[in-house]
């Protein structure tokens, strides 16, 4: 799931309550049908992938990817063959031994990526993981996500500011205005849509004037 809007709409705000970090007002976050008001962070099983890269600086690439292995629980002898089949899924078999401050923003992102989805987390969370990345780069992890969720079947859902990125990626598509969902789009009616149906939407459904290039990214 996309999820796009312009600055303050309250994008990130609902992620941080879905994963624990905020708490609602009003209403609740259900999983399942299940209430997780009440259940900590580290107890709801979500993946999180912010723009800053959630790595330990002193580690190298196989021990950041040994350590998430051993915190969810796999077996010694069956880490060293697991890193570096993760590894080889994000073409990094060569960096292994570097660190973190050692590789391009693009390589530092695939890498944290990589460590959320170790777990097969109930859910995943990317807030505008590709934003701190220029054009080229943040296409290919963007590419990398699509695998990464598509071949372990995770449930994701994605902050952008790049309508382009939204229709791309995913296949449903919300907008959010001044805390509210204003647009929500799935199935064939997404794959159709074009970055001037999409702001003729969003206009239309949150009364909103601005320019597409003060509004969002195209």
């Amino acid at each position: 799931v996309s999820i796009l809007g312009p600055s303050g709409c309250g994008k990130t705000t609902t992620l941080r309550m879905i994963a624990g970090f905020e708490h609602p007002e009003d209403g609740d976050v259900l999983f399942d049908g299940q209430s997780v008001g009440q259940v900590p962070v580290n107890k709801r099983n979500i993946g999180m992938v912010f723009q800053s890269y959630a790595l330990f600086p002193h580690m190298t690439v196989e021990q950041n990817v040994a350590y998430g292995l051993e915190q969810h629980g796999a077996a010694k002898s069956e880490i060293p063959g697991r890193v570096r089949e993760a590894l080889e899924m994000v073409h990094m078999e060569e960096f292994s031994k570097r660190k973190p401050k050692q590789l391009s923003g693009g390589q530092r992102q695939a890498l944290t990526l990589l460590m959320a989805s170790l777990k097969q987390p109930k859910l995943l969370l990317l807030d505008e993981h590709t934003a701190a990345l220029d054009p080229k780069t943040a296409a290919k992890v963007l590419a990398l996500s699509d695998q990464i969720v598509q071949e372990n079947r995770l449930t994701t859902l994605m902050i952008t500011h790049n309508m382009k990125d939204a229709i791309a990626h995913g296949n449903r598509l919300i907008m959010m205005d001044a805390g509210r969902v204003v647009v929500d789009i799935s199935g064939e009616e997404k794959k159709k849509l074009t970055v001037p149906d999409l702001l003729a939407l969003f206009s239309s459904a949150s009364g909103s004037t601005e320019a597409n290039d003060k509004l969002l990214l195209s």
